[in-house]
């Protein structure tokens, strides 16, 4: 018997090389060629895979003479996985949405294929549970699944023939990882399958129009697993974060051709599945009786929303001659350069001191707006004395000691004054033109300005 030829298969960019490397030669990505099965030649049906579609136009036009047009989208009916969406369902769409195991992804799109059934065909292609399994958890969550198509499969064929005979307008695959075509003879979840895979059901979405939702798999880096190419093959990438011992998840739009990026939706699992939060600002603000040191409120954008979010700081003296900078949701090596900035152009040196920082509620805050509010929560640490009450801030520290303008500021200074905040620190480039009713608002320039608003202010 011949023996089946290997050939390692790069997860970052799918390129082929016959001999496993540390490093991919044609992406240059250490430690992601992975050994696969290749077949001596293409499959007898492999040709009419490429093939044009039938009755497709070929004709080059003129981009002027494009009418642009805005897609009809389709409401799923949960008010938060739509945000991210960018308002709903495109038709032709596909939408990949990743995250760790038990975070509540199939549970979501179950919802949301209940929620869809009344108005629109929906099929839900399970291949990594039974269909008793599924019957089980939809009976759990008390959601009505009478029009609801389900199909236990994992091969492509199968799929695509239920596809084409019952023409759902949204179809869920759970997940690419199980899924395997018979003209590829590597096993399921390997880098040649999951990308077949994912292009075939591309290429049946975009000809008949049918949306479709994928569910992948993600490493233990939090990636998604597979080739790279999976994400750009599809037209939006969600990521489910949070942390299962808590009962909040966010839903995050990491490429979204139909949408803003970064969108941002907050569910709450209860026992009756997931619950969007309509105030979400409200998960990351802390409840204290009275102020407490090393506590500043910052306003973050997330896509379009503004989001209120607590930023604690802890100050101590270090033991060890190496001090320690721990970070949870903030970026650790800004931290260091914020903290050589406040040494710097305030003459507040932290060489001696452990510094720890918590955005609250496990939010990731990763833009630069959170330089200002890092550093009054670290100074109301050290010197132990909170911030004066209802106190909000936002904007980035430079370099040189300057504060910069934090993007849409308008909206964040408005989200605030709505939810009772009265003080807003604030880069001046931000200042509004006309005054917010209910908040004052302190502009500043440099660093050191700010310090001495607080100091005089506390005086």
């Amino acid at each position: 018997m011949a023996k089946a030829k290997t050939a390692y298969i790069c997860s970052e960019c799918g390129g082929r090389t016959p001999k496993w490397q540390g490093q991919c030669p044609h992406c240059n990505a250490w430690n992601t060629l992975e050994e696969s099965v290749i077949a001596d030649a293409p499959a007898a049906g492999a040709a009419h895979r490429f093939a044009p579609l039938a009755g497709s136009d070929v004709t080059v036009r003129k981009l002027a003479e494009v009418e642009a047009q805005e897609l009809p989208r389709t409401p799923v009916g949960l008010d938060e996985f739509d945000r991210v969406l960018g308002g709903g369902l495109v038709e032709g769409a596909v939408v990949l949405i990743g995250g760790d195991p038990g975070i509540g992804k199939s549970t979501l799109l179950l919802q949301a294929m209940a929620a869809l059934s009344g108005r629109v065909p929906v099929l839900y292609v399970t291949g990594e549970e039974s269909a008793a399994q599924v019957a089980l958890r939809a009976r759990r969550l008390g959601v009505e699944t009478g029009q609801v198509d389900l199909l236990s499969e994992i091969r492509l064929e199968a799929i695509q023939a239920a596809l084409a005979q019952h023409r759902p307008a949204v179809a869920v695959i759970d997940s690419i990882q199980t899924l395997y075509s018979g003209e590829l003879s590597s096993a399921p979840g390997s880098v040649a399958q999951v990308r077949e895979c994912a292009a075939q059901l591309t290429r049946i979405a975009k000809q008949t129009g049918t949306a479709i939702i994928m569910i992948g798999h993600v490493t233990k880096e939090g990636a998604l697993a597979g080739p790279r190419v999976l994400e750009h093959i599809v037209d939006t990438v969600l990521y489910f974060e949070g942390d299962t011992h808590s009962s909040f998840r966010l839903v995050r739009a990491i490429k979204n051709r139909f949408g803003a990026v970064n969108e941002l939706g907050v569910f709450a699992m209860t026992d009756r599945g997931l619950k969007g939060v309509a105030n979400p600002s409200a998960l990351f603000l802390s409840r204290h009786e009275q102020q407490v040191p090393g506590a500043c409120v910052m306003v973050t954008q997330e896509g379009s929303r503004p989001l209120l979010v607590e930023i604690q700081a802890l100050v101590d003296s270090a033991h060890v001659p190496n001090p320690r900078r721990l970070t949870v949701g903030l970026e650790s090596n800004r931290l260091a350069m914020l903290l050589a900035v406040l040494n710097r152009h305030a003459g507040i040196p932290t060489f001696d001191q452990d510094v720890f920082l918590n955005a609250v509620g496990g939010v990731r805050i990763a833009e630069p707006a959170a330089d200002l509010p890092v550093l009054l929560a670290i100074m109301s640490s050290m010197r132990n004395r909170p911030l004066p009450k209802g106190l909000v801030a936002f904007g980035e520290v430079g370099l040189a000691g300057e504060i910069r303008p934090a993007p849409r500021g308008q909206e964040r200074l408005r989200e605030a004054a709505k939810l009772g905040f009265g003080i807003a620190l604030i880069p001046s480039a931000n200042a509004p033109r006309q005054p917010i009713e209910g908040l004052e608002i302190w502009a500043v320039d440099r660093l050191d300005e700010a310090l001495a608003r607080l100091r005089g202010e506390d005086a």
